[in-house]
């Protein structure tokens, strides 16, 4: 897989995780724990690999 498609990937898995994100109303539950601990290695694969994610991170956790 070329480099340009797996950052496509990360970053629309990292757009859809947010959304599910969103619509957990329990914080404390043990699937949006597991929501989250997937958010921080997107946030951390997004930012090692350049990408600015000022306008796409709407969870800001």
């Amino acid at each position: 897989m070329a480099e340009k498609e797996m950052m496509q990937r990360n970053i629309e898995e990292f757009s859809r995780l947010q959304k599910y994100m969103l619509l957990i109303d329990d914080k404390e539950s043990a699937a949006y724990n597991e929501m989250k601990d997937r958010y921080y290695e997107l946030k951390v694969i997004l930012t090692a690999s350049g990408i600015n994610l000022t306008e796409l991170d709407k969870i800001k956790a």
